[in-house]
Parts: C-alpha cells; structure tokens; sequence
C-alpha cells in the first residue's frame, strides 16, 4: 500500500489555496460549560496543539491522573487504557494496539520518552522499566496509525511519555515495599541556576522476587538535564543511565501451569538477562521568526544485553544515533491557525550478536505535514513520508558473507476535523503506516528468501468527541488493513542452518475492524467514574487461514474505575480491567481453544498533606490466575503467569 508522490505534491499543492478561499464562517456562541483539562499534546503534530484540534484518537494521562491510580510503574498505569492489551513473558511486558499479538506488539507500536525512540533496532521490546513514575509529567497515548509523523513502527498507536520539566524548584523522595520481597526508592530534584539555566535529576533503584520463582530482578536507573530558555530559544542536553538484571523463570506447559503458575520451567535454571543502557541526547529550538520555529534534536544510545536462554548464551551490543531537525511554521487567518510541520529523520542503528549475527541499519525519510484551516470550526490535515532503508546485514549461517538490502516506504495522510462547539468534535482520517524488518527477522528468513519486504497498511477512523464540566464521551470506529505483516510462522521452512523450526514471512493480509467507547463522569466534586470498552475485530483476509482470527487479539477488552475524594488528604481509587478470550500466540490457524477470558481488580487507598504523601495498593484484588503470555507450538505451548495478589505501600516527601 501506500500513496503515489504525486498524490502528495497536489495535496500540499492546494494548502495556500483552500487556506484562503470564502468566507470566514464562525461557530455559533455557545453557553455549555466545557471541561477544564490539561488537553495539549506534543506527540501528535510534533508540536504543541490540543486535544480537540487533533484529527485522531487522543489521550493524555497528567500528573494527577498519575497520582490518583497509585500505580508503582507503567503496566499497572496503562493496562486497559484506550485498549492497551498488556502481553508477559515474564520478562519484560510489551503493549499491543488495535489488534497485534504479543510478539509483534512491540515492532507495531511505538513508544517514546520525550519524543526519543525507545524501540530496538532488533526485536527486543521497549524496557518499560527505563522510566520510573516519579520522574513522568505526563503520558500522551494515539489509538491508530502515525506515519506520516513518525514513520516505521508507529502502525497500531504511539505512546509519548513525557518526563518533568526543570520550571519548578522542588525535589522528592520515595519509599516503597510489598509483596514478592519487593523495596524501591525514588529521588528527584529540579531547580534553577541563574534566571534561564535550570536542571532536573532523578533516580529510582529496585528489587523484587517477583511472582514467578526464579524469576527475581535488580533495576536502577538515574537520569539528569540542563535546560537553557529565553523568550525566543530553548537548548537542553540530558543524559540516563538503566540497568537491569532478571531471572527468566522460562514457559511452563499447560499441565505444569495449572498445578503451579507460580513455579519456573525445569530447564530455565541457569537462565537471566542483564540489559545496561546509556543515552545521551540534546536539542535546540529557535523561533526564527514570528512565523517560523527552527529546531534539532540529536539522540544517542548504547544497549549491552547479556543472555542465558534454555543453556544457550549470548550478547547484543546494540546502538543507535538519531537526528532529527524539523521546522514549525504557524500563519494566523481569517479562519484560524494554518500550521507547516517539516522535517528529516535520520536513524543509524548497528547490533552485533555474539553468535555471528551483525547489522548495520541505516533509515533517513521526509516528511511534510500541514493543517489547513477551512472555517474557524472546521479544518483539514495532509501530509505525506518518504522513507529509505539501507541494512548491511552479516549472519554466520544465512549470509556468511553479507548481505546489503535497499527498501523504501511511503506513507501520505488526509484528516478532517469540525468542531461544532468548543466541547466537541468530530473527525475523520485515513492514513498509510509501514515498518522495516528488524535485523532478527532479515537474517531468520526461509531458504532463498533474501530480506522481507516492508510491511504496509492504512488505517480509515472516524470519531466523536464531548467534553463537557461534568462529562467527557469519546467514540471511534477503525478499519487497519495490512499488507506483507511481517511475522513469526512456526509452520514455513526453517532457513539454511536455522536450530529451530519456522521462519519470519510476509504474511497474507489482514485486516482489523475496530469500536472504542469511553465516558467520564464526574458525579459530584468529589466522585468520579469511568467506563470504556474496545471491541476489535482482527482476521485473516487471504491465504490458508484466511477467515480465521489473529493470534493473541482478544476481540473484547475494557477498564472501569471510580474515585472517590473521602476529605481533602484521603482519596479512594478503584478500577477493573477486562481482556477476552483470544488464540494463543501463533495459532493462526486457530486449531487450540481459546484462553479464557479474566477480570484483574485493583484498589488505591492515597494520601497527602502538605509535603507528606502516601499511597496504599492492591493488584489483581481477587488473585485471579491467568496467562500474560501463551504461544502455540506442534512441540507443545507454552505459558507464562500474569501475576498475582499483590500489595505495595509508598510513602514520599516533597519539599
């Protein structure tokens, strides 16, 4: 799929011109009260707009949403939020968006700390431990595809995590414990130099046994920025550091898991995983002129991964620099704000495995994106992606002697959105998204397969949004289609040398159709309840299994919560999130039962005054036994054990 260029040039073509043409026509005065939320949003644009002028499905998280939930990190947070679909193999938890399997979440949706990638160059997941809580201001979720903005990976959602800014003095310390022998502290502290130089530091270390024996793990992380601001500029450089070491507790088979979820595979003895990370990463904006904001970031980051896996050994080195300048260009007319958004991505990513596996990964794309006002109630996006990819790819048993591969990808963009009032909206939109193989993909290919060819797709939406004082309602439908998915199938010829059946393919295309409903009520000043539901249907549309459902995709998920402000220090929240039955991951010819669906229950018990806070929470309150992972092999499944009860109780100051 995709779209021609020349659809794109005669696109853009028509901005200046349909940005001028008729009359100014304006909204009708309007007397409804209109909810008071923090609503802008960086991840979509790649520059600051709101909610409601955003032609997709948006969500943001801020701080004190944070706080309510007394989530302890990103799983607990983000588990049923606008049809996340959590998947764990005990090692790491990925996120899946609008209808992936748990082993293609994490090449499908792409997650960023601050606008930085934090996807591998190789099928590693995101680390979600990366970043504590403590040091997160807020969380910016897009439901559907961003191409045209952030190009490969962004198919199923974009998560945007955004971490605290330096403009306030202040500094925290937390102590937390629970269940499984867990203990974690956090620091931050930010604060100003002279007038315009201001800093932010934080760090937060971890231990924990975990649910699963074999299974304990050791993180820490610090990170710290400087940040330079005056009335027309802005420079930053900041720096983290993570490391983290596991025990993997391995897959159990269904007899294993349904006498003891808890116990580890008898082969995964020996086994662990210790990832240490470092990043460097600097920027700056300018505001040329009144109309123009110029601007770079620059990004560099190292991965060492040392691995025992079923006895087998072995080491990633993995980096990757990126840089991206890009240029905001803002006219005021008659009927409204018309916004140019440009620039060029640069990613140079190499991974090296110790068992003879190399790549060196080189992506470079434009891309041009403009939001033309029509009316001062009505306007339209447009934008289009070129990307190239270039892999120097080295593997000891499929290409001893090298392999070079050339692709390219396109993707181009078309949205409306009107506002017939300022609490609501209506949109549509229809956009291209691709993703590049990653280097553990190119090289695990069938005999005479040589490089798999960029996945493709376009997703149609169309959505309507009310915010009102005491009502937010939001609801979408989606088509996702895809073609050449790129995945794991345990059923083709395993490549010249390969130690285990199966290869990664092109797959026969598919197609997802989609449903999200989400209300807010906010009952009385001090009670609020929430309720959404995501409904997902996601099947095969050609080949020998074409008609049957995609692995791991429960057709029917969704989250309820209430909070409850007991006195002006207590708060009380609790919610329950649902996730349906779905085929273990793999079966796409869905020859196994269906897993069977479950409810996890949690509750927060908060509390803060003045500098003093504390929070008190219960995980999976009914200690409901359920698999967070599960794959299909003709050698027999394998699972891995979602968690159980659990309780931590934090306690902070602030001063």
């Amino acid at each position: 799929m995709g779209s021609k260029p020349t659809k794109i040039s005669l696109s853009l073509a028509t901005i200046l011109g349909l940005s001028i043409w008729g009359a100014p026509v304006y909204a009708a005065p309007l007397n409804e009260p209109v909810a008071n939320v923090d609503d802008t949003m960086t991840v979509i644009g790649r520059s600051d707009k709101s909610v409601l002028n955003i032609a997709t499905n948006v969500a943001v998280l801020d701080a004190s949403d944070i706080e309510a939930s007394g989530a302890t990190n990103l799983v607990q947070l983000l588990r049923g939020r606008s049809g996340i679909q959590v998947s764990d193999s005990n090692s790491g938890a990925v996120f899946a968006m609008r209808g992936f399997s748990g082993e293609q979440a994490g090449q499908n949706t792409l997650v960023l700390i601050d606008g930085r990638r934090l996807n591998n160059i190789d099928l590693a997941a995101p680390n979600l431990d990366a970043i504590a809580l403590n040091q997160i201001e807020r969380i910016e979720i897009l439901s559907g595809s961003a191409g045209v903005l952030y190009g490969d990976q962004a198919v199923g959602g974009v998560i945007n995590i955004i971490t605290k800014s330096s403009e306030h003095a202040q500094a925290g310390l937390q102590v937390s414990a629970g269940s499984f022998d867990t203990t974690e502290y956090k620091g931050d502290i930010s604060g100003a130099i002279t007038e315009q130089w201001r800093y932010v530091a934080a760090a937060n270390y971890k231990e924990t046994d975990n649910f699963r024996y074999h299974n304990d793990s050791e993180t820490g992380s610090v990170f710290g920025r400087l940040d330079y601001q005056s009335e027309q500029a802005h420079f930053y450089s900041e720096a983290g550091y993570f490391d983290n070491h596991r025990l993997l507790a391995g897959g159990l088979s269904q007899a294993e898991f349904s006498v003891n979820p808890r116990a580890a595979a008898l082969t995964s003895s020996k086994d662990y995983q210790h990832e240490i990370t470092t990043s460097v990463r600097s920027g700056y904006q300018q505001q040329a002129t009144k109309n123009w904001l110029l601007g770079t970031d620059v990004s560099y980051t190292d991965s060492s991964t040392n691995t025992t896996n079923s006895g087998f050994a072995g080491d990633n080195q993995r980096s990757q620099l990126s840089i991206t300048p890009k240029a905001v260009a803002t006219f005021a007319t008659a009927k409204g704000s018309l916004e140019i958004v440009s620039g060029i991505d640069y990613h140079l990513g190499e991974s090296e495995f110790s068992w003879g596996r190399s790549n060196t990964q080189t992506q470079t794309a434009a891309y041009v994106q403009a939001t033309v006002p029509l009316a001062t109630n009505l306007s339209y996006v447009v934008g289009g992606r070129y990307a190239k990819a270039e892999d120097e790819l080295v593997d000891g048993s499929a290409y001893p002697n090298g392999v070079e591969l050339d692709q390219d990808a396109k993707a181009f963009e078309l949205g409306l959105n009107y506002r017939p009032s300022a609490s609501q909206r209506f949109y549509l939109r229809a956009e291209d998204n691709f993703r590049f193989a990653k280097v553990d993909e190119q090289a695990y290919t069938s005999a005479g397969v040589i490089g798999l060819k960029p996945q493709t797709g376009r997703s149609y939406e169309a959505g309507w949004d009310l915010m009102l004082a005491s009502h937010v309602v939001k609801l979408s439908l989606y088509r996702l289609s895809l073609e050449d998915e790129i995945v794991f199938d345990p059923s083709a010829p395993k490549p010249n040398g390969g130690f285990f059946d199966g290869a990664n393919v092109n797959a026969d295309a598919s197609r997802r159709y989609g449903a999200s409903a989400n209300w807010n009520w906010q009952l009385m000043p001090d009670l609020g309840f929430g309720l959404e539901y995501h409904y997902v249907d996601a099947e095969f549309t050609q080949g020998p299994n074409k008609g049957k459902a995609l692995s791991w995709v429960a057709a029917h998920s969704g989250r309820s919560y209430l909070s409850y402000d007991i006195s002006d220090a207590w708060q009380l929240y609790t919610e329950a999130s649902y996730t349906g039955e779905r085929y273990l991951g793999g079966d796409n010819a869905n020859l196994e039962p269906e897993l069977d669906s479950y409810v996890l229950g949690n509750l927060a018990l908060n509390y803060r005054q003045d500098e003093w806070s504390a929070s008190l929470r219960l995980d999976n309150l009914f200690d409901e036994e359920y698999a967070s992972a599960g794959f299909y092999s003709a050698w027999g499944n394998s699972f891995y054990s979602g968690d159980g009860r659990s309780i931590r109780l934090t306690a902070g100051y602030s001063f």
